[in-house]
């Protein structure tokens, strides 16, 4: 899939993403302050401990910074299960082809690193539609729903995806 127009992917992360991902999460105002704090510790571990921290991340860097990212990592215990904790993009690029982009190089990720399954939590509140929808037209299913998982109203939307083999 070719990259948006203007937006560079890169891998490694530097010293001043932990921040920038915390501000991009923030802006979205689809989040918690304790979930923004979560994203840039994930984020702070990668910066500390490379591959030991068992986080992988993607970034979409554009003219104006930080366009977007993925953070995504094998899940403990499995062979070839991975969970996609983040994909956040910027909130006036929405819409424009970044996060199914970033999606593709995800899935493109983990399958060279020789994973068959991702998996996608969400919210089940109404604010959450568009990213379910989202989720859903990239193919992904829903393999499992939890009520009031996060907090009384706010269930967890699990969707799953088999990935090709490479």
């Amino acid at each position: 899939m070719r990259a948006p127009t203007g937006v560079i992917p890169r891998r490694a992360l530097r010293s001043g993403d932990p921040a920038a991902i915390a501000q991009l999460v923030a802006a979205t105002g689809f989040f918690t302050s304790e979930e923004a704090a979560i994203a840039r510790e994930l984020a702070e571990a990668v910066v500390a401990h490379g591959p030991a921290s068992g986080y992988e991340f993607l970034l979409a860097d554009g003219p104006g910074g930080l366009a977007g990212y993925a953070c995504f990592g094998r899940i403990p215990g499995t062979e070839a299960s991975f969970d996609l904790y983040w994909i956040v993009v910027a909130p006036h690029l929405q819409g424009q082809g970044v996060g199914r982009w970033l999606m593709a190089l995800t899935e493109a990720a983990i399958g060279e690193l020789g994973g068959t399954r991702l998996y996608v939590d969400t919210s089940s509140r109404p604010q959450y539609a568009p990213t379910r929808r989202f989720y859903a037209a990239c193919g992904y299913v829903v393999a499992a729903e939890l009520p009031d998982f996060y907090r009384p109203g706010d269930g967890k939307v699990i969707f799953l995806k088999a990935l090709e083999q490479r």
